[in-house]
């Protein structure tokens, strides 16, 4: 029935989505199979795509050629960039998106990519001969070959959802667990565990009261996350958050639902996402706060369905409606459905190696949840690498691999596989090191030709970075030599409270000025209106960049420079550690476990020493 295929996704949500569409992309001939085909991309959780630091991954999923950030853009009902009062290092771009439009989306794009066919089914269990994936073997018992598998699954595997004191078996609410895989895994040898993570209650839109909340619009500029030219909306056409908060009443009605807690009564096992704590674990940990925040978030543009975000919890239904009327401007609402935590088996991702690729069986590659991560974003750029590096896997070609220099992505990968995680893994802006040089409005800058010479970017996304980066080296050059007199800039100076120039000045020097911006400074200038011609803002905004930050950029790459010498140093894998008797037995342990590939990898592993490293250095160098 079925023929043989390059690569198998398991699994539609995001990680699987880009992982056939980037392995399809390539050149290979991919399956996907999912349980439903209706669920497809389907945002389980918040109806938002990026943030802090996950807009940064949307945006270098975008410059590789995933679809994660065109589909955002298509489907977006309102656009904000964070962090604006901070350096461009910290900025992040978010979405709120129209729920069932971003899963059409989504289906759509995966429709009219070649080489990609689906079926919906369960899969159960995996081929496996002599340590190699070759298939996998459906609900229905069909045997399906590939030359390579990606397993995504999700929160789905031996999936339970709590509510109160219900325990209802499930991926998803109404949507069924997926059994079989995890148990052959562990028999095969791998390592397992139990993660939890929660959504909150959806609320009818018509039985709020928002008079009595702050609103939040969207940005007056939309900049969205895909370099290409993708249709968006209009800035006047965005729809509004709103914030509430709640308050000593709310937390002391949800404190009586606490004696029927699935968390409380240790009925979940799995631990929860640090960052994305449930409201009861938050008045718990917090107990000296009298409120906390809420976003009201709407699902779309065509429905009245409404996400209270900061509101996930795994109560019984009446302590959650009870609760939530006593927030301002939730007095009548109405519930569409409860939240509810859900846990769900996850293998931790030391088990991995940087291509994704588990240790154990060749041509296995794991994305998503699967490793212990939480998010949207997280997911979609492991499903990107994985679904590459299966299709160079099953054309017998090198694995491609980002380092921590080299994006978020590359952070998050080399996190999860040399630390691990035993809590659900979120990307900061705080775990990248080199953020100066990974920022989100030069993505395609750093990673569009990596992946074009692969055969994922196209030659168009190529040629707009090639224009793109010329365009700046001119425009950087000529604000090195373009020469601005008091007279001309001294009134636009005065609007900004910049001291004025007494003589001329470079215009790059009147530039580094605190509060001057490239836009504002042509705008102000007739001299460098005619210099820089029909630039348009993503160009300008770059040139500010690198010549405001570029004394930080330089320190920054030369760390990356000193530090690549380590990140150089490859150990064998079948180097014995146990010659190494200076070594803390921790490390030992750690070593022997996680096998680092180099030295930098080695350095980065919890519980491992810089005498450790030394030692290790020591003896490479012999």
């Amino acid at each position: 029935m079925f023929p043989s295929y390059d690569i198998i996704v398991v699994g539609a949500g995001h990680a699987g989505c880009e992982a056939a569409a980037a392995a399809a992309n390539m050149g290979s001939k991919v399956l996907l199979v999912t349980m439903n085909m209706q669920t497809i991309a389907q945002m389980s959780c918040n109806p938002a795509m990026g943030g802090i630091a996950k807009g940064q991954i949307v945006r270098e999923i975008d410059a590789m050629g995933g679809y994660s950030g065109i589909v955002s853009d298509r489907s977006m009902i309102q656009f904000r960039m964070l962090n604006r009062s901070k350096g461009p290092a910290m900025w992040s771009p978010r979405t709120q998106n129209d729920r069932m439009l971003f899963a059409a989306t989504w289906r759509e794009l995966l429709e009219q990519t070649t080489n990609l066919d689906f079926y919906q089914d369960m899969v159960r269990q995996l081929l496996v001969k002599d340590g190699r994936c070759y298939g996998v073997i459906t609900g229905l018992g069909h045997e399906i070959q590939a030359k390579a598998v990606v397993v995504t699954s999700g929160t789905f595997l031996n999936g339970v959802i709590h509510i109160g004191e219900k325990q209802l078996g499930g991926g998803r609410i109404s949507e069924k667990a997926a059994t079989g895989i995890t148990e052959q895994l562990v028999e095969l040898g791998f390592e397992s565990d139990r993660l939890k993570t929660g959504t909150p209650p959806r609320i009818d839109g018509r039985s709020l009261d928002y008079s009595k909340m702050e609103e939040q619009k969207g940005d007056p500029e939309i900049t969205g996350f895909s370099y290409l030219d993708v249709e968006r909306i209009r800035p006047e056409q965005q729809r509004s958050c709103f914030i509430t908060y709640t308050n000593p009443e709310v937390h002391d009605i949800l404190k009586t639902g606490f004696d029927r807690s699935p968390m409380y009564q240790g009925r979940i096992q799995g631990t929860g996402p640090r960052y994305c704590p449930s409201i009861e674990d938050k008045i718990n940990r917090f107990a000296d706060r009298d409120r906390h925040q809420l976003f009201v978030e709407p699902e779309g543009w065509n429905t009245v369905e409404i996400y209270v975000n900061g509101f996930s919890t795994s109560l019984p239904e009446q302590v959650q409606m009870a609760a939530l009327r006593t927030v301002p401007g939730f007095e009548n609402c109405r519930m569409f459905r409860p939240g509810y935590a859900i846990e769900y088996d996850y293998f931790p991702p030391t088990q991995l190696r940087y291509s994704l690729e588990t240790k154990q069986i060749e041509n296995l590659f794991f994305a998503g949840q699967i490793n212990g991560t939480t998010g949207y974003e997280e997911a979609a750029c492991q499903g990107l690498i994985a679904g590459m590096n299966a299709h160079l896997k099953s054309g017998e070609q090198e694995p491609f691999v980002l380092k921590r220099s080299d994006a978020y992505i590359g952070v998050l990968i080399d996190d999860l596989i040399s630390k691990g995680t035993d809590e659900p893994y979120r990307m900061f802006t705080s775990r990248a090191e080199y953020r100066t040089l990974l920022r989100q409005d030069n993505a395609d800058l750093r990673l569009t030709e990596l992946s074009y010479k692969l055969g994922l970017a196209k030659e168009d996304r190529m040629q707009r970075v090639r224009d793109k980066r010329s365009a700046v080296e001119q425009l950087k050059n000529m604000l090195g030599e373009a020469t601005l007199t008091p007279e001309e800039i001294n009134p636009f100076l005065e609007t900004k409270n910049s001291a004025p120039l007494s003589q001329k000045q470079k215009a790059a020097q009147v530039l580094l000025r605190p509060g001057i911006a490239l836009h504002e400074l042509v705008a102000a200038s007739p001299s460098l209106q005619q210099l820089t011609g029909t630039h348009n803002r993503e160009i300008l905004e770059q040139t500010e960049i690198q010549v405001k930050y570029d004394v930080y950029i330089e320190k920054e790459r030369e760390l990356v420079q000193r530090m690549s010498q380590l990140e150089d140093l490859e150990i064998p894998d079948s180097f014995d550690y146990g010659k190494l008797s200076s070594l803390s037995n921790e490390a030992l342990q750690k070593f022997r476990k996680i096998r680092p590939r180099t030295l930098g990898q080695a350095s980065r592993i919890s519980g491992v020493n810089p005498s450790d490293v030394q030692i290790l250095m020591v003896y490479m160098g012999r």
